[in-house]
């Protein structure tokens, strides 16, 4: 776990309210930016083809973005919690290949099932990896704590390798590409909607902050204060299944935004979820709109997948991250 290594005072209105502002300003960007160019004044004259593709696409291109950022960042704090490692997330503990491995089985042996069905399916397979990654890691006990995310990007590679193989048997190889890799561009009025389970999600999430955060104590001192350690770890891992299911039926997979925003978080506002859970959420959601816009103005009016964009720019704060708790 991290030190405070900034005094608790930083954590004020002012920096919220500084936060606030950046996360607005990316949001009235998102809603401008795109193959189709809207303007300020075509939006307060109330344009009807302004407005329609406001509602069509931007709003829920927008309500997507925010949500899956959310999601994510929250998602990864949960891990971080439960595994006791600040490597660990979706990405790094096979949570996405588990997804995508999900997604094949319906598609292949289900395919009249409908968009919840096909998260169900997802759900089971993420939940049950996430378990197995967990029982991996306390069985080596490593001493080491990059070690844990290395092993758990040979686990990942390991469903995804299975995922290939089977898709490639299928002649499903290109379609389970296309379809997970992470990409807003899709998301329209109608084919977007199951992102709002995340709503739930983060609610239970600030409900039970303070036991996660117990729970990154080690399970004998969250035992011997009494907490239910078997049934919080449980709930947590529910809550990151459902999260990722729904990210990925929605947009795709999208790496490395679980990892980054609570590992800056941790470093500036220390572990306390309660404290710094909005500021988490507001942070993937914001990194989330950057990677976004850029990935659209990049190549413009052509655009960039955000999970290339994503990739990126996550990686690169990934090695920043090791690179600042080995120091």
């Amino acid at each position: 776990m991290y030190k405070n290594t900034i005094h608790e005072e930083i954590y004020t209105p002012i920096n919220m309210l500084f936060i606030g502002l950046l996360f607005f300003i990316l949001c009235v960007i998102s809603l401008l930016v795109g193959a189709k160019q809207l303007y300020l004044s075509q939006i307060m004259s109330f344009s009807s083809e302004a407005w329609l593709t406001l509602t069509a696409s931007r709003f829920p291109r927008l309500i997507s973005l925010i949500l899956a950022g959310v999601g994510l960042s929250v998602c990864g704090v949960i891990l971080q919690q439960i595994v006791r490692n600040k490597f660990v997330e979706p990405a790094t503990s096979g949570g996405l290949d588990a997804a995508k491995l999900g997604i094949l089985i319906s598609l292949i042996h289900f395919p009249t099932l409908g968009i919840v069905g096909k998260m169900l399916s997802t759900l089971v397979f993420c939940l049950i990896s996430s378990v197995f990654f967990i029982t991996i890691i306390r069985l080596i006990r490593f001493k080491n704590a990059v070690l844990v995310p290395v092993i758990g990007l040979m686990y990942g590679a390991i469903l995804s390798a299975i995922a290939e193989f089977y898709a490639y048997q299928n002649n499903m190889l290109q379609s389970m590409q296309g379809w997970l890799l992470g990409d807003f561009s899709r998301v329209v009025q109608g084919h977007y909607e199951i992102i709002y389970f995340i709503f739930p999600i983060v609610a239970l999430t600030y409900l039970f902050a303070h036991r996660f955060t117990i729970v990154g104590m080690g399970e004998t001192l969250a035992t011997s204060l009494g907490l239910n350690y078997v049934g919080v770890t449980a709930l947590g891992l529910i809550l990151v299944a459902i999260t990722i299911s729904s990210v990925v039926i929605t947009v795709g997979a999208i790496p490395f935004v679980g990892l980054i925003i609570p590992n800056l978080a941790a470093m500036f506002y220390g572990d306390n979820l309660k404290r710094t859970l909005p500021i988490i959420a507001l942070g993937g959601a914001s990194v989330l709109l950057i990677c976004d816009i850029f990935g659209r103005l990049l190549l413009y009016p052509f655009e960039i997948p955000i999970g290339l964009t994503a990739s990126c720019v996550g990686g690169f704060m990934f090695l920043i991250v090791i690179w600042k708790t080995k120091k």
